[in-house]
């Protein structure tokens, strides 16, 4: 049975969908990904978006998503990835474990940018939740 992760941001345009799409990517197999935000903004940044299909890694399921919308999921594991989802993640039932990675918000920034934090999501989120859920 697959492990499901929520990748918890503010807005759910860049950095939790990036996320979201890299678990499930490389761990598609044994994680099911989702993402929102606290306080979604209704889209996925084109450059979010760009930086996924050239990576092969972009779904048109993604999408921009209030917790709302995912809370009826039991999670094995929620990740926030910016300061603002920490401090108002809400509470989830049972024992779910929360856990803090936090990047910087490309939002706003060069295209760069974009890859830059695709690069350290890869690098440093995926071994993160592989060992919280996988060893």
């Amino acid at each position: 049975m697959k492990k499901n992760v929520l990748i918890l941001c503010t807005g759910n345009s860049c950095r939790s969908i990036i996320a979201e799409a890299l678990l499930n990517k490389e761990f598609g197999e044994f994680i099911k990904a989702y993402s929102s935000g606290v306080k979604a903004s209704g889209k996925v940044n084109p450059n979010a978006k760009k930086i996924l299909e050239i990576n092969d890694a972009w779904d048109e399921n993604y999408h921009s998503k209030v917790i709302e919308d995912v809370m009826n999921i039991k999670y094995d594991l929620v990740v926030t990835v910016c300061d603002n989802a920490k401090e108002s993640c809400p509470i989830f039932p049972g024992n779910t474990k929360v856990i803090h990675v936090g990047f910087e918000d490309p939002d706003g920034l060069e295209f760069d940018a974009f890859c830059k934090t695709y690069s350290l999501i890869k690098n440093e989120l995926l071994p993160i939740v592989s060992q919280e859920l996988l060893e």
